[in-house]
């Protein structure tokens, strides 16, 4: 095959990612402001928060499962496509005057539910599809959450012009093109691909299967302290951005900032900027350790926004706390993928893969529902003292516990379960110069939360 050809399927993957997340970033911004919008109230906006991640951790929880026997392409098509549909109807009867705060709640419900099993299914794909593009794991997953990272930063701040020029309404309809374009290129590129179709080995769908698959990963996760200490913390750390994204950060940038053009831009510089820590840390982060890296991107990324967003009105100096944030959250993605991908047995990849993110997902709904009803309760300014407080304490923890040394890369940079004398990340066939490895020589590279 073709080196272009055997590309493509990665490529695909990777130009659905960048519109879906593009079109779920104007969705970010334009649902909270179309609630605040039209209620005024924080606390609704809460509420509409709970009920659209609420049904993520049943979605992941049986997530894995589904997209081993369904397959990942028609998995990942699927979610796309109603996701579009949920996000369509809400302008749509919003414009016929049908639309109830119920109707509002159920449909960002139905795409919580349906969204995170698409997401899973596009990310379980990627070993397969680096080793089919001819590259490791560590180079594929830096583009991958790079590409990401732009794409929120684009779709934020084109957010934050449409709703300032035509209204939180128009910037929905324009998310729902975005989730159809994402399915089309899963559909038809990924046709062929062995990895992404229905897994023969998956068996026959009962309940005691599922009970069964999810025990497994369960049980994987439990067994193993460093993922487990992983988990927890990205859930704790998921349900205060939560509660950041859907209330405190809207009420502020409608009260402090100006608009949601302001609040566009601080999204987007956090985008940008975390594009840059997932570059930066593709070309050099293998030079340094995991454990120091990640613990640093974290303080950074973390408390210090809610921090300067409590005691500033104007936008630069959050928007320069944005950007150091953005660029130590880049970096989180691509350590972690790493450490999972290294640890996690193919076989169990898809089962510990929804146990972990139902795990990492299980605050989200109580992040946002908190979050309003502390600013309802409080004020702006306290709800983000505390969210910041509670947050340095999270991100102390790979400092304190002692399971978080073992985060380094394996000896011989092998992966857990893999044939000795096999290197992690190596691909099966290189189709153009590797580059240059900061790493040191006999050790090869090998790669979701804030």
């Amino acid at each position: 095959m073709k080196s272009s050809g055997r590309r493509r399927p990665f490529a695909a993957v990777l130009a659905a990612n960048t519109i879906s997340i593009a079109g779920s970033s104007l969705t970010l911004i334009g649902v909270p402001w179309f609630v605040l919008q039209t209620t005024g109230s924080p606390g609704r906006a809460g509420v509409v928060a709970f009920c659209a991640t609420l049904p993520v951790v049943v979605a992941a929880l049986v997530g894995g499962p589904v997209v081993d026997r369904l397959g990942r392409r028609r998995v990942s098509a699927a979610s796309d496509l109603v996701c579009g549909l949920a996000v369509a109807a809400i302008p749509l009867l919003h414009y016929a005057g049908l639309l109830e705060f119920w109707m509002l709640c159920a449909l960002m419900a139905l795409g919580g539910l349906v969204h995170t099993p698409g997401l899973t299914a596009r990310h379980v794909l990627l070993p397969d599809l680096a080793e089919h593009a001819g590259t490791t794991v560590t180079r594929a997953a830096g583009l991958y959450d790079a590409v990401s990272r732009g794409a929120r930063m684009i779709g934020a701040a084109l957010a934050g012009v449409l709703i300032a020029a035509f209204g939180a309404e128009s910037v929905l309809l324009l998310d729902a093109v975005t989730f159809g374009a994402s399915a089309l290129l899963v559909a038809v590129f990924l046709r062929g691909v062995p990895a992404a179709e229905p897994q023969r080995a998956a068996g026959k769908v009962s309940f005691a299967g599922y009970r069964t698959e999810l025990a497994e990963g369960w049980g994987f996760l439990t067994r193993h302290r460093l993922l487990f200490g992983i988990t927890l913390m990205v859930m704790t750390t998921n349900g205060l951005d939560q509660g950041w994204s859907s209330v405190l950060l809207p009420v502020h940038g409608r009260d402090e900032l100006g608009g949601a053009a302001a609040l566009g831009l601080m999204i987007a510089l956090f985008g940008g900027f975390a594009l840059v820590g997932a570059l930066l840390y593709g070309a050099w982060g293998e030079r340094f350790p995991r454990r120091v890296v990640f613990a640093a991107a974290f303080l950074l990324c973390g408390a210090p926004r809610y921090a300067v967003a409590a005691f500033t009105d104007t936008a630069l100096p959050l928007g320069v706390t944005m950007a150091l944030a953005g660029l130590g959250a880049g970096v989180l993605n691509p350590v972690l993928t790493t450490v999972i991908y290294e640890r996690v047995p193919d076989a169990l990849r898809s089962r510990v893969s929804g146990v972990t993110t139902a795990g990492c997902e299980l605050t989200m709904p109580l992040g946002g529902l908190a979050a309003g009803l502390l600013v309802d309760g409080f004020g702006v300014r306290r709800a983000l003292l505390v969210f910041g407080g509670v947050y340095l304490l999270a991100t102390l923890s790979p400092l304190v516990f002692p399971a978080w040394r073992s985060m380094e890369a394996l000896p011989g940079g092998k992966r857990v379960g893999e044939p000795a004398g096999k290197a992690v990340g190596e691909p099966v066939s290189r189709t153009e110069p590797a580059r240059p490895s900061p790493a040191r020589e006999g050790r090869r590279p090998r790669p979701t939360a804030s």
